[in-house]
């Protein structure tokens, strides 16, 4: 393996570490050994998580007067996935090793790593593969009491169905008018055969989606337009601009449904991949789903005095992977000298303040004269409104190096200078002083939430 992917393998298993370690992600049901591939959130990742998806809902929902909220069912119609395509397409290539018994994508294998010699893959270790078969991602359920195949129900391998089955539903009772949007944040699930790189690919995971229904022949000017509103999005939420790329979709890449499709694409260190979707899906989903349930989805267009079925522009984005992107993007380690800790380098996680699980670290400097009291009356007033922490544990040192591996912005210290406060910033970690009664007026300014 090359220095450089040495390196960036390092990095990974850092963030990784640094994620069980500080609460932002737990493997799921570690005392029992863990179950491949399933990630639980602790306190930190569930806030991170939370800031997130309220993030992009306000985004789509509070920005755009056009776009509602959906929250469906996991749960659906079985006919629905044979409309959508899913019973008869959604589907991987995959290959057995008959040395190692491992198990990949038979179009990944030039990336893949073998089971028994890392360095290499699995078309240049000397195993032998089986050929190629069809793996259906889905996963497969019983609905009631009997399990046969009248039972049969599937946990949704997208959010996306759901909307266009309700698109009716939304249009009439919101009294929205072509164009307007549909925003859903959900679990999908897919039988992944090869998951890895950490939340990255998952069997369960949360999708961000808004489906945006339009007049046929306007479906262009609207992909472009929400190509752009998305990328800068993300670039909103701090990630660097530099580590972020459209990749188009050859034709021997769109999807049955796809008229166009592009990724959003970050530089991770296992290289670059895609983050977000932006789909123009034509017609083809609310075509198929009238075809299987006998119900016309079509609107009336006045001008024209005729009906038409929408076309759909989709924006979709893995909740999972945007947060590990947010990680990544965030981690830095630095050495530096001060704060007690010369000796040790720093490591920090530079969120975007909107997006940091912890806006604010409260930090009496000792646990005498009356300055716990005073830091806690401070910290009871910020968590009305940012989240907060308060900690007393150990050195200043030690704990301003808590607050940056956990991504704060501000810590405030509390010293025995009466009614003032020193301010440590995160990223530059200059310090300021300001009075303890203009602390809220402070944090609003700097925090701009």
């Amino acid at each position: 393996m090359a220095s450089e992917d040495i390196l960036k393998s390092e990095l990974m298993s850092k963030i990784v570490s640094l994620c069980k370690r500080r609460g932002f992600i737990f493997p799921s049901s570690e005392v029992y050994g863990g179950l491949n591939s399933c990630y639980d959130y602790g306190p930190l990742g569930a806030e991170l998580k939370n800031n997130l998806k309220r993030l992009w809902m306000e985004a789509m929902t509070r920005e755009h007067d056009d776009i509602e909220p959906l929250d469906s069912s996991i749960l659906m119609h079985p006919k629905i996935w044979e409309a959508s395509g899913h019973v008869a397409n959604f589907t991987d290539p995959m290959v057995d090793c008959k040395t190692c018994k491992a198990r990949f994508r038979a179009d990944h294998l030039e990336t893949a790593t073998c089971g028994q010699k890392p360095s290499k893959t699995p078309k240049t270790c000397g195993g032998e593969l089986t050929e190629a078969r069809l793996f259906n991602l889905m996963f497969k359920t019983f609905m009631g009491p009997l399990e046969d195949s009248s039972a049969v129900v599937f946990l949704r391998p997208e959010t996306a169905q759901g909307i266009y089955v309700n698109f009716l539903n939304v249009m009439t009772t919101s009294r929205q008018k072509i164009p307007f949007g549909i925003a859903q944040i959900g679990k999908a699930f897919r039988n992944e055969i090869t998951p890895g790189n950490f939340i990255f690919r998952t069997r369960e995971f949360e999708q961000m989606e808004m489906q945006y229904f339009v007049k046929p022949g306007t479906d262009e000017a609207a992909f472009e337009r929400w190509k752009e509103v998305r990328l800068k999005w993300h670039i909103g939420n701090g990630l660097d601009p530099k580590k972020l790329r459209f990749h188009q979709h050859g034709p021997k890449e769109l999807a049955h449904y796809a008229k166009a499709a592009f990724d959003i694409e970050y530089e991770f260190p296992f290289g670059w991949q895609e983050i977000e979707g932006i789909h123009n899906r034509s017609d083809f989903d609310l075509k198929q789903h009238e075809k299987f349930s006998g119900k016309k989805l079509s609107v009336f267009d006045e001008a024209t005095k005729s009906n038409y079925v929408p076309f759909i522009v989709e924006t979709s984005v893995g909740c999972d992977r945007a947060l590990l992107t947010l990680i990544v993007d965030a981690y830095r380690e630095e050495a530096v000298a001060g704060e007690g800790e010369e000796s040790e380098p720093r490591v920090v996680l530079k969120f975007h303040p909107r997006v940091a699980p912890i806006k604010t670290a409260v930090l009496p400097l000792m646990k005498k004269e009356g300055l716990p009291e005073r830091s806690q009356k401070i910290f009871d007033a910020i968590k009305k409104k940012y989240r907060s922490t308060y900690d007393e544990s150990g050195s200043i040192g030690k704990r301003y190096r808590r607050a940056d591996e956990a991504g704060v912005p501000f810590c405030l210290t509390v010293d025995t200078e009466p009614g003032t406060l020193t301010v440590r910033h995160r990223d530059s970690m200059k310090q300021e002083r300001i009075s303890e009664t203009s602390v809220m007026e402070y944090l609003e300014k700097e925090l701009g939430i």
